[in-house]
């Protein structure tokens, strides 16, 4: 059991981090603050009690701060990570210098890492700390507004559990747990992937017929990529899994659904969100070329199909009709 006054930084100050950053200060037992380059938001956050750039008429619970100053990493026994997913892996080892050993590291970005690796495999064995993934179907709007939320903690030491959930103890975010971080991982980067794809399915076709029987396709293809990258069967089904996949694919909240329904309208080259563009392109070209290795991509056609509309002159009113000449 950890003492009471934890402390909590959650490095970055974006939606996601403010949401679960309210939601840990407002329990009084934990001291939270948001580690931002944002000087603004740090600003808004700690002189108005409002983070104006992401949740401008969200007012916020007090006991939660802000910083520009790294050293407040020193006394951090609990670090979540929550920027884009390409930036992860450097700050953490330009920074760890300032991060005490014993502290846990969990990452909450959604994308790989360096050298086609998931963010925590990249980071194992090269700092001393635990590294682990918290995953979910959580909408940080709706975290914001205490609604129930579901979240998959990944550690392998199955110890360090009963440490988080310590820590969301009393709040509106539920746990499970799985020892298959990487699993966990690769989930949350799958998922979009596949939202993607189901975007665009619903942009030319208002079927619920069509777009359940893609559904199933993309989760029986995202079950073959998850077991051939040695995840686990069961990972699939834990909230990282089926939950946040559907959140994803099914939910015009999800930027990657509307970055699918975006192409899908032919809206490829504007008007795109570029973080989610870049981090959806670099999941497809990691996971095409790693199956090209050992694997014909023809037996994964969904990626296979999204790999051409992001690399080629693609016409995306022919994706469907592509997808279902491969009957299954």
């Amino acid at each position: 059991m950890m003492k009471e006054k934890n402390n909590v930084c959650i490095v970055g100050s974006g939606s996601i981090a403010t949401a679960l950053g309210n939601t840990l200060a407002a329990k009084g037992t934990l001291k939270v603050v948001l580690l931002s380059i944002e000087k603004d938001v740090v600003e808004s956050i700690n002189h108005s009690r409002k983070n104006h750039k992401y949740f401008p008429n969200q007012v916020l619970n007090e006991a939660l701060s802000a910083t520009t100053d790294k050293s407040v990493l020193r006394n951090s026994e609990i670090i979540f990570l929550a920027i884009p997913s390409v930036s992860v892996v450097d700050y953490v080892l330009q920074n760890i210098h300032l991060i005490p050993e014993k502290s846990m590291i969990i990452n909450l970005a959604k994308g790989f890492g360096n050298e086609n690796k998931t963010i925590v495999d990249c980071l194992n064995g090269k700092i001393p700390n635990p590294v682990c993934s918290l995953k979910g179907p959580s909408f940080a709007r709706e975290i914001i507004n205490n609604l129930p939320t579901a979240m998959t903690f990944g550690a392998e030491d199955e110890r360090l559990f009963n440490v988080i959930e310590n820590v969301f103890v009393d709040t509106n975010i539920y746990l499970d747990f799985s020892t298959d971080v990487n699993g966990v991982e690769l989930l949350s980067i799958l998922k979009n992937i596949y939202a993607i794809a189901i975007g665009i399915a619903d942009a030319h076709f208002n079927s619920p017929n069509l777009r359940f029987m893609l559904l199933t396709r993309a989760f029986k293809e995202m079950k073959n990529i998850h077991l051939k990258f040695q995840g686990k069967p069961e990972t699939m089904f834990k909230y990282c899994g089926i939950g946040d996949f559907g959140l994803t694919a099914l939910n015009d909240l999800s930027r990657n659904r509307t970055l699918g329904l975006l192409i899908g309208k032919g809206f490829f080259s504007e008007d795109i969100p570029s973080k989610v563009l870049l981090e959806g392109r670099i999941a497809v070209q990691v996971f095409c070329d790693e199956i090209s290795k050992i694997n014909s991509l023809e037996d994964y056609y969904i990626i296979s199909e999204l790999y051409k509309v992001f690399n080629q002159d693609y016409d995306s009113s022919r994706f469907v009709s592509k997808i279902l000449e491969f009957r299954s």
